[in-house]
C-alpha cells in the first residue's frame, strides 16, 4: 500500500502514546523520513492514516 507523507503545517489536537518497535522497522522508517525532510512521528502518522483510509 502506498502512502504519502503529510504535511505538518495544519496540526490537530493530538495524544502521547508509547509503542515499541523492532531496530530494522526503526531503521526503515528513519530512511523515509530522512527522504522526504520529515520527522519520525510524521512518516508514522502518515503510515497509519493510509493505512486506515477507507
Amino acid at each position: 500500500m502506498k502512502f504519502e507523507v503529510k504535511q505538518t503545517k495544519n496540526k490537530e489536537k493530538s495524544v502521547y502514546k508509547t509503542v515499541y518497535l523492532k531496530q530494522a522497522l526503526v531503521d526503515q522508517i528513519n530512511e523515509i523520513a530522512k527522504e522526504n525532510k520529515t520527522s519520525f512521528n510524521n512518516v508514522i502518522v502518515s503510515m497509519i492514516e493510509a493505512c486506515l483510509k477507507k
